[in-house]
């Protein structure tokens, strides 16, 4: 988390996969996403705050990827980024705790310091 505006952008690896990188604004589903796919990866995981506003790259709201456009509003809308999540519009950081069975249980404390 230290010297973050002097860091290179955050990539994953769904910009090439997909064009975007999958985010959420609820804690709740970032677990349940993290627990359906992301279980068996090992090491540490970090959710970022992000402001939206200060992104380079466009971010649009949109229906989840493995859901076809639809007009119905039962689907939630996620923020999809298209491009880097620039440095400057990260406001924080906090890890993603897990159990001793690698499921994700919760948040640790929002760090929100630069050094």
């Amino acid at each position: 988390w230290d010297n973050l505006g002097h860091l290179a952008p955050v990539v994953n690896a769904s910009l090439d996969d997909v064009g975007f990188i999958h985010c959420t604004d609820d804690h709740d589903v970032l677990l349940r996403v993290a627990n359906a796919f992301y279980t068996e990866e090992p090491g540490k995981f970090v959710a970022l705050l992000i402001d939206t506003e200060r992104l380079l790259s466009p971010c649009v709201w949109e229906a989840p990827a493995h859901i076809r456009a639809t007009d119905d509003e039962l689907v939630p809308l996620f923020p999809h980024v298209y491009g880097v999540i620039d440095r400057q519009a990260i406001l924080g950081a906090q890890d993603v705790q897990r159990d001793v069975s690698g499921r994700f249980i919760g948040f640790g404390e929002m760090r929100t310091d630069r050094a």
